[in-house]
């Protein structure tokens, strides 16, 4: 393998850890919000807030 196949290869393996990592991060937050009672939810995804 050249200098040029191991700097490819390091740079897609990095990013692929780096992006698995962040769809893992934003299903499991978004798993969490469900869980949240709607009077803790933040104002900006409370539907009580939204509607009135």
């Amino acid at each position: 393998m050249t200098h040029l196949g191991y700097l490819l290869a390091g740079w897609g393996l990095s990013s692929l850890v780096i992006l698995l990592y962040a769809v893992r991060l934003l299903k499991r937050g978004a798993q969490l919000s469900a869980r949240v009672p709607s009077e803790y939810a933040r104002w900006m995804s409370s539907p009580k807030q939204n509607n009135g």
